[in-house]
C-alpha cells in the first residue's frame, strides 16, 4: 500500500535545478535512507513532501488520515515556554479532550436545560479515549523519552530561549517521538546526540513499525536502521534495495558498467565518424557514408554523470607556538551555576585532543572559556606564546544575509573575487551555491563556508566544535585526512569515534569532571 506518491516532481531555485521529473512511492513499513552529497536537495525533498515548499511541477499524494512527523534542520520552538511545556504539546489533542470534558461538567452544573444523559454519554466516550491513550501517564512517558535522549540533565523546567541550537533540536526530536506519528521524516537527527542516545534512537527506529525517511551522513547508524536507499544525484532520485553498504556495492558496479559501455560506444562513434569523413565525398562510397551517418544520428548516446567537485582541505600553518598552548588552573566553567569541578590541565604543542561525553556537560562552554569568549566562574586560563587559533563554531547565525562570497570577503578583504571563488570551490561548493545566501544553504554547505575561512587563516591551534555535523561522506574523509596531516595542536569536540580515533592522540571524557548527575 502506497502511503505517499510523488509523480513527475521538478523543482529549483532560480537557475539552479534541484529535481527534474522525479517520481517516488513510500510504502508501509519501508525504512528509507535518503542520501546524497551536500546541496543535492535532500532537505528540499522533505520540505516538498510536507508542503513547506511548493514544487514547480508535479503532484504529491498522501493517503488519507496519515499523521506525518517532520524534524528538519530549521525547526523552531515556541518562545517563552519550558522544555516540558513544549513536550506536552505532543499530546495537545488529549489535553483538548480533557478541556472538553471539563466544559461539559461545567455546563451540567450551570445549564438546567442541558441533556444530562447525552452529556454523560459523551463524557464517557471522551474519558475512554483518555484512558486508551494513557493520558494520566503522560508525564511519566515524557520523563522516559526525555531521559533517553539526554534532556533530563538540562532540566525540563528550563526555558527554551536559554538552549543552544543542538539542545533545541533534541527537544524537537523528543516531542516528535512522543507524538508517535504514522510517518517519520528525520533530517540529520543524530547530529546533536551523544553515543548513548544514538544507540537508543537506533533501537527505536529498528523497532519502528511504520515507515520513515531518514537523512543522515552517519553511515554506521544508517546501515543499521534502513532497508531501502534513495540516492539523490544530478536532479534524479534512484532507488536501491538494502542498506548503505549494499547501495555502495551496486552503485560502484553500475558506474563501472556504464563507463565500459561509454568507452565502447565512443570507440564505435569515432570509427563511424572517421568512415563518413573519408567516404562522403567519393561517388563510389557516398551511399555507405550516408548509411553510417544515419546510424550515428539514430544512436542513443550514453552520457556519464559529471563528477561533483570534491572538497580539498589543507590548513595553512603559522609560526610554531610555544611549548605550552593552554593551561587551566582550578578552572570552573558555567553560566549561572557551575558545569564543572575545578579543572587543572595543560595542553602542549602538537597535542591532539578529543573531548567526549554526553551532551549538556559543557564541552562547548569549555572551548569558549578557554578562548576567552566566556568568563569562567572561577579559576584562570593561561594561554601560551605565539598562538594563532582557528575556531570552528558549532552553529551559524540564522539571520546571515551574506552570500558565500561576501561572507569570505568580509574576513579576507584583500582577496580578489576570483581568489574567493576558487577558495569556495576547493571546499566543494558549486558556482550556484557560492553565489547563494548563506542562510538558504544546507547545514553541510554552511559548514564548508566556515571551514573555508579557517583553511585560509594561518594557524597553529585548531579548536573545532562538532565539525562533522552535516558534512557528507567525502567531506568528512577529507577533513579527517587534513587533520591527520596538521602539524599544530587540536582540541576537538566530536561524537563520532570512527572520525576522531584516527586523528587524536588523547581522548578526554568530560563526564569525569562534570557537576551534573549522569
Amino acid at each position: 500500500m502506497s502511503i505517499c506518491t510523488v509523480e513527475h516532481l521538478s523543482h529549483g531555485f532560480g537557475d539552479r535545478a534541484i529535481f527534474e521529473d522525479v517520481s517516488f512511492r513510500l510504502l508501509k513499513g519501508e525504512h528509507v535512507g535518503l542520501i546524497g552529497a551536500n546541496g543535492e536537495g535532500k532537505s528540499t525533498f522533505l520540505s516538498v513532501l510536507t508542503n513547506k515548499l511548493i514544487p514547480d511541477e508535479g503532484k504529491i499524494t498522501w493517503s488519507s488520515k496519515v499523521r506525518v512527523g517532520y524534524l528538519d534542520q530549521h525547526s523552531v520552538l515556541e518562545k517563552g515556554s519550558t522544555i516540558r511545556q513544549n513536550l506536552q504539546k505532543a499530546f495537545q489533542y488529549l489535553f483538548d479532550i480533557e478541556a472538553e470534558i471539563m466544559q461539559l461538567y461545567e455546563a451540567m452544573s450551570s445549564d438546567p436545560d442541558l441533556d444530562m444523559d447525552g452529556a454523560l454519554e459523551k463524557i464517557g466516550v471522551l474519558q475512554d479515549m483518555l484512558d486508551h491513550h494513557d493520558f494520566y501517564m503522560i508525564d511519566i512517558r515524557i520523563d522516559e523519552v526525555a531521559s533517553a535522549l539526554g534532556l533530563s540533565s538540562l532540566g525540563l523546567d528550563r526555558d527554551v530561549d536559554d538552549l543552544s541550537g543542538g539542545q533545541r533540536t533534541k527537544v524537537l526530536l523528543t516531542k516528535l517521538l512522543l507524538e508517535e506519528p504514522d510517518i517519520l521524516l528525520l533530517d540529520e537527527p543524530t547530529n546533536y546526540l551523544d553515543e548513548e542516545h544514538i544507540v537508543w534512537l537506533k533501537r527505536y527506529l529498528q523497532e519502528y513499525e511504520n515507515a520513515f525517511i531518514l537523512i543522515s551522513h552517519d553511515m554506521p547508524f544508517l546501515n543499521e536502521v534502513v532497508n531501502l536507499i534513495y540516492h539523490v544525484e544530478n536532479c534524479k532520485l534512484t532507488r536501491y534495495v538494502g542498506d548503505y553498504d549494499e547501495f555502495l556495492r551496486i552503485y560502484e558496479q553500475n558506474k563501472r558498467l556504464l563507463e565500459s559501455a561509454y568507452d565502447r560506444q565512443q570507440s564505435e562513434i569515432a570509427k563511424l565518424e572517421d568512415f563518413v569523413a573519408r567516404n562522403k565525398a567519393r561517388v563510389a562510397t557516398t551511399g555507405m557514408a550516408r548509411s553510417r551517418q544515419k546510424k550515428l544520428d539514430k544512436m542513443e548516446r550514453i552520457e556519464l554523470v559529471g563528477e561533483k567537485p570534491q572538497p580539498v582541505f589543507n590548513f595553512k600553518m603559522s609560526r610554531t607556538s610555544g611549548r605550552v598552548v593552554i593551561e587551566a588552573e582550578d578552572l570552573v566553567i558555567g553560566y549561572d551555576s557551575p558545569l564543572s569541578k575545578p579543572l587543572k590541565f595543560t595542553i602542549e604543542r602538537g597535542q591532539k585532543i578529543a573531548l567526549t561525553g554526553a551532551n549538556g556537560l559543557g564541552k562547548s562552554t569549555l572551548l569558549k572559556s578557554l578562548l576567552g569568549m566566556i568568563e569562567p566562574l572561577d579559576g584562570k586560563v593561561h594561554t601560551g606564546e605565539f598562538l594563532s587559533i582557528g575556531y570552528f563554531e558549532q552553529e551559524t547565525r540564522r539571520d546571515n544575509t551574506n552570500t558565500c562570497i561576501d561572507e569570505v570577503w568580509q574576513t579576507f578583504p584583500s582577496m580578489s573575487q576570483l581568489e574567493i571563488r576558487n577558495a569556495l570551490a576547493k571546499v566543494g561548493l558549486t558556482r550556484q551555491q557560492l553565489e547563494s545566501k548563506v542562510s538558504v544553504l544546507s547545514g553541510g554547505e554552511q559548514a564548508k563556508v566556515r571551514l573555508c575561512k579557517i583553511l585560509h587563516t594561518p594557524t597553529n591551534v585548531l579548536v573545532l566544535d562538532e565539525p562533522t555535523n552535516h558534512l557528507d561522506v567525502d567531506a568528512k574523509e577529507e577533513l579527517k585526512r587534513a587533520l591527520q596531516e596538521y602539524k599544530g595542536s587540536i582540541l576537538l569536540v566530536c561524537h563520532e569515534p570512527e572520525f576522531y580515533q584516527d586523528v587524536v592522540s588523547d581522548v578526554w571524557n568530560c563526564e569525569a569532571w562534570t557537576t551534573k548527575i549522569l
